[in-house]
């Protein structure tokens, strides 16, 4: 029986460094060198054997079974929720059925900060519960994308909202895993993760709207679809304008006020 050292270089930092080697391969690969994502999983695989069997001492045949059980592990139950979750996606996507949703969402309003509460967070926890592992970014970033907003922008803002719900991801996933790994009674860790999560969910909201307002005044033409809702005086006009004795054309006083206070 092997037993894992955790720091094999008598340096918390040293070992820390190696042992996050793999990770800074599979992102440098993608996100610098831009090389594709199989061949980057492969170069990660390599650099995760390399660095098991030579700096921490791991078994080379246990390493082997290692990586054949964690890529068993994200093909059968990982990768079938996504390819399911895929295939309806653009199953969707393609009969049409699928634009019927962004056009519901910018009915119901406008307001940049509504279409994102609607769409990243709320339908987000929905696609993470589902199917998780990525696929709620990728789908809500791609909506937002379509409501205007811009393609680095709707990817962050969709990050930040899958942060609270993403525990629960993949019908569970990672709470089973983390149970598996722990050795921890799966309901009580469950039940603890439910009592935390309420948290972040009210959290989540605010950081995405001052996510939005620091991305609406570095590009200062949505400066004020972040600001809090406030009444224009065109809309005072606009709603006060009726053919019904009684009524102005133009907004009153206190209308006016308000909307001064909001310029």
């Amino acid at each position: 029986m092997w037993s894992q050292g955790y720091d094999p270089f008598g340096s918390m930092v040293l070992s820390t460094a190696v042992a996050a080697i793999p990770v800074v391969v599979l992102l440098g690969a993608i996100g610098i060198l831009e090389v594709r994502a199989h061949i980057a999983a492969l170069l990660g695989l390599a650099a995760a054997f390399s660095v098991a069997v030579l700096a921490f001492g791991m078994p080379p045949q246990m390493a082997a079974m290692a990586a054949v059980y964690g890529a068993g592990f994200g093909l059968l139950p990982i990768g079938w929720i996504i390819l399911n979750v895929i295939f309806l996606y653009q199953l969707a996507k393609d009969s049409g059925a699928f634009e019927v949703l962004p056009r519901s969402i910018s009915r119901i309003s406008d307001d940049r900060r509504l279409q994102l509460l609607f769409i990243a967070f709320c339908l987000g926890a929905f696609f993470e519960g589902a199917a998780g592992f990525g696929t709620p970014v990728a789908v809500t970033a791609a909506m937002l994308i379509g409501l205007g907003f811009r393609p680095l922008e709707a990817s962050g803002l969709s990050l930040i909202a899958n942060t609270a719900p993403v525990a629960y991801g993949g019908l569970g996933t990672p709470v089973i895993a983390l149970a598996a790994v722990t050795g921890l009674d799966l309901h009580e860790l469950s039940g603890m993760i439910g009592r935390q999560l309420p948290f972040f969910s009210l959290i989540v909201p605010f950081w995405l709207m001052l996510a939005l307002l620091a991305g609406a005044r570095r590009s200062r033409s949505g400066r004020r679809s972040s600001l809090p809702a406030c009444p224009s005086p065109s809309r005072n006009i606009s709603s006060r304008t009726s053919t019904g004795p009684g009524w102005s054309t133009s907004s009153p006083p206190s209308s006016r006020w308000r909307a001064s206070r909001c310029s």
